[in-house]
């Protein structure tokens, strides 16, 4: 009777952890939900204004603390745009400066390991310039998303360069702060005498 109890006790178990695991891939598109609605909304053309997927609030809500911080912290060192506070030059869900209305648009969540949720959020980005094979090419962005506070939020943005390579968007942020803050060259130092 013991080894009864004691298998059903480890089956609920069991259960119990693959359904909160279940819970949490399928609540793990919510923030990428929400960052691939601004991005539709924001590529969709007309007099719509332009959605920051970095505002305050959605830094706050959809990002992990880590992501948050390392984004504050790359933000103090502007790319020359209009808006003078993003420290990027480019759309980063896109990964380009432009793109077509998104078509094609599907978020899925895959099975969680090690305590992060991947989350594909796939699209074609360029199917207005031609029908030609390299604009109607599928872009593939992976989300990580964690669970922090009892929700889920995005841990890290994954694109690829040209060449196939992953990019991490944490990485990207760090080593922008990390360029910023090296002192200037020699070379710099003599083209501005004080």
């Amino acid at each position: 009777m013991q080894k009864f109890a004691a298998s059903a006790i480890a089956f609920t178990l069991f259960q119990f952890s693959f359904g909160a695991h279940m819970a949490l891939a399928a609540d793990a598109t919510t923030p990428v939900k929400a960052i691939m609605d601004a991005t539709v909304s924001n590529w969709a053309g007309g007099d719509s204004d332009w959605q920051d997927i970095f505002g305050e609030d959605k830094l706050k809500d959809i990002y992990s603390k880590d992501f948050g911080a390392k984004y504050e912290a790359a933000a103090q060192f502007p790319a020359a745009d209009e808006d003078g506070i993003s420290p990027f030059d480019y759309d980063v869900i896109v990964n380009a400066q432009d793109a077509c209305p998104l078509e094609d648009v599907k978020i899925a969540a895959q099975p969680p390991k090690n305590n992060v949720t991947e989350v594909l959020a796939t699209f074609k980005k360029l199917t207005c310039i031609g029908s030609d094979a390299d604009y109607q090419k599928v872009t593939t962005v992976r989300f990580e998303v964690i669970e922090e506070g009892g929700r889920p939020v995005v841990d890290d943005i994954v694109t690829n360069d040209d060449n196939g390579n992953p990019s991490s968007l944490k990485s990207v942020m760090v080593d922008l702060v990390k360029q910023q803050q090296q002192p200037p060259s020699d070379q710099q130092k003599s083209a501005n005498p004080q």
